[in-house]
């Protein structure tokens, strides 16, 4: 809508909107963090109890073998679920910023694009690693370690 459409409080209205959107993209990134200390304290867990086990086990016979693979199953399971969890955040906080980045236009800077703009890559040298990129790669080598853990008890299983 035009701002002579809308009548004498666009602008204030506009800014209302802009902080509105701009709040509720940081409490999305408040969102994500918690649900990152969420999977971390799960995967956590399960490695911790395994190696608890492990340690106070008299041997890797009998019921080890699948103690480690369902553990290596259900933390791979679970650190798949957290990458999936974080793409989600980013999708969302992406629609929300083309959003912010709509508002700003209508505003006298656009301090969020002027930011994207400084840090957006260099030919062939990145200035800048987005967090959720790196973020996602913390799951990514959980799922492995744990698939190796559920590798390692189906080895024991098979070998019997």
């Amino acid at each position: 809508m035009k701002p002579e459409e809308y009548g004498e409080k666009y602008r204030d209205h506009l800014l209302e909107q802009y902080k509105l959107f701009v709040e509720m993209a940081d409490r999305v990134s408040q969102r994500r963090d918690q649900s990152n200390r969420f999977y971390v304290t799960l995967v956590s867990a399960i490695a911790g109890l395994l190696m608890v086990l492990a340690r106070f086990g008299t041997s890797v016979n009998g019921i080890w073998p699948v103690v480690f693979l369902i553990s290596g199953l259900l933390g791979a399971t679970l650190s798949f679920i957290w990458f999936l969890n974080i793409k989600s955040y980013r999708t969302l906080n992406t629609a929300k910023f083309e959003i912010i980045n709509d508002l700003e236009r209508r505003l006298p800077y656009q301090g969020y694009s002027k930011e994207w703009e400084l840090l957006r890559p260099a030919i062939g040298s990145p200035k800048y690693l987005q967090l959720t990129r790196i973020e996602q790669l913390v799951p990514a080598v959980i799922i492995l370690l744990f698939l190796g853990i559920a590798g390692y008890g189906a080895c024991l299983l098979v070998r019997g």
